[in-house]
């Protein structure tokens, strides 16, 4: 076994290196710049819009209500299934690790990671939502399948790439379910909550290498409850969804702001870290001087995209089935998504790792006994030291944050199989990853992580192609929404690639829909 896993490690950190330094980042970011520029920076032009449409609407009917639609949800419950989906191990172990090893810079390069891809998102979400279409029960699907495939493949000579581009998504999209989805999420449960609640009698039970009886027995129960909502369908994951979202992030946010309230000496410390670093690494965290800021700016935008899914095309598959009808409506919560995620979530975790003393901000070293899966659970406890509470705590929010994270993309990845294999495909996929959990359980962590970073940029690659060659669609698109809604023009809505669907849509927003 433990030769086996060796040699998986060496695979995939070619691959990594490949995917990511070679392709990934440079795509990642021009995407982001390119949609920023051509939408006007409409992240910051129309802030006051987005944050209206979003955070701004979260007590009308239409938006927090159940949907009638069948098979349908509400925004607010697509937002809270994707930030589900998002809101995971890379908002609290992804910020500790890119700042273990790339330094505080790294935690602006997330930032920027952040800024650029809200409009990737933006773009992904109203592609998303232009060529979705209803399959046979009614439900609607879509994703970068579906606009690579009837939107890059409608441009001349384009047909056959479209639909290669659309099928390595979508397999890309489904082994990226099992490891950003699945293995990264239960091994950091695993660790996290055999660090905080030890039972002694179980963990001195060695199955192989390090990994014991009680990380298996938090795996198979992790496999019932999964079980138990996945397999109910997207309705029982997006009720779960809307109900343990909002709680946790707001529970994380107040105690992170406790904690960095007590550190509150060291805030400034923290932020110019932040920003000195970020352009003049410490050679602490190795690698000779020209490849330091290399590192930090990788380890930055690799955390980010983990945290916030921007780029991936991910969230869109959960975005799509939404039941609003304009575009840019649900580009707008994809937006919001990436903001809640990193600009808030994100910022939160760094400020604590930094403002606790547990990271040397002039150094870049360690505490002793520390390491940076246990870094941010170490620093709550500085403060809750009683009885370990803050541990517990950050090991209860690792389990809420991950678990979520996992039932978000059993979803995008039964639609990635729904693409390639069709409906019955999809239900053999949901028991397959519900039985995978347990592999994650009994993953070494580096492993696990290092195959989810992988997943990430192969997936990312055939996504980003399509949102650069569709850029023309998505300016017209936001232009006509712009035009109908802000400047009052009276134009016809573009809705929809189907002329059904177009009709159908142009009528509901002429009734006042969304």
């Amino acid at each position: 076994m433990g030769n086996f896993l060796d040699q998986l490690a060496k695979l995939n950190d070619a691959i990594n290196t490949f995917v990511w330094v070679k392709i990934g980042l440079i795509l990642l970011l021009g995407t982001g710049i390119l949609m920023t520029v051509v939408t006007k920076v409409f992240q910051l032009s129309h802030i006051k819009l987005w944050w209206q449409k979003t955070i701004g609407s979260m007590f009308k009917k239409h938006v927090i209500g159940h949907s009638n639609e069948k098979a349908s949800i509400s925004p607010f419950q697509a937002l809270c299934t994707a930030l589900a989906a998002t809101v995971g191990t890379g908002n609290i172990a992804g910020v500790a690790a890119a700042i273990a090893i790339g330094g505080a810079g790294a935690v602006f390069w997330m930032w920027g990671a952040a800024f650029f891809g809200m409009m990737t998102n933006f773009s992904e979400n109203v592609l998303g939502i232009y060529y979705r279409r209803k399959n046979k029960d009614g439900e609607w699907s879509g994703g970068a399948m579906y606009y690579l495939k009837d939107g890059l493949g409608a441009k001349k000579h384009c047909k056959q790439i479209g639909s290669f581009l659309a099928g390595l998504f979508a397999v890309f999209a489904v082994l990226a379910s099992f490891g950003i989805g699945n293995m990264g999420q239960v091994n950091k449960i695993v660790i996290n909550v055999q660090d905080a609640f030890q039972i002694k009698a179980l963990s001195s039970v060695t199955l192989y290498g390090n990994v014991s009886l009680y990380a298996l027995i938090i795996g198979l129960v992790l496999v019932a409850l999964g079980a138990l909502i996945i397999l109910g369908g997207l309705k029982r994951i997006a009720a779960v969804a809307e109900k343990v979202v909002p709680f946790m992030v707001v529970l994380f946010v107040l105690g992170s702001l406790i904690i960095i309230g007590c550190n509150y000496a060291h805030i400034g410390g923290a932020f110019k870290a932040i920003f000195v670093n970020a352009f003049k690494p410490i050679a602490a965290i190795g690698g000779v001087s020209g490849a330091l800021i290399s590192k930090v700016i990788t380890q930055g935008f690799k955390r980010g995209v983990f945290s916030n899914e921007a780029g991936l095309g991910s969230s869109v598959m959960v975005h799509s089935n939404s039941n609003v009808k304009e575009p840019v409506t649900q580009g707008m919560w994809g937006i919001f998504e990436v903001f809640a995620d990193t600009m808030v979530v994100c910022t939160m975790t760094a400020l604590v790792v930094l403002t606790s003393g547990l990271y040397n901000l002039k150094t870049g070293e360690l505490a002793a006994g520390v390491t940076d899966a246990t870094l941010v659970a170490k620093a709550f406890n500085s403060v809750f030291s009683w009885g370990n509470i803050g541990q517990k705590f950050i090991a209860i929010a690792m389990f809420l944050f991950a678990f979520t994270t996992v039932l978000g993309w059993s979803h995008y990845g039964s639609k990635a199989v729904e693409y390639l294999f069709g409906e019955t495909g999809k239900k053999i996929y949901k028991v397959i990853f519900v039985l995978m959990i347990i592999s994650g359980a009994l993953m070494t962590s580096s492993i696990a992580w290092d195959i989810s970073d992988t997943f990430n940029g192969l997936m990312m690659i055939p996504n980003l192609i399509g949102v650069i060659v569709l850029f023309p669609l998505v300016m017209k698109i936001t232009k006509n929404f712009v035009d109908r809604k802000i400047k009052g023009k009276k134009v016809e809505p573009i809705l929809s690639y189907d002329p059904e669907t177009q009709a159908e849509a142009a009528e509901a927003v002429a009734n006042g829909a969304e």
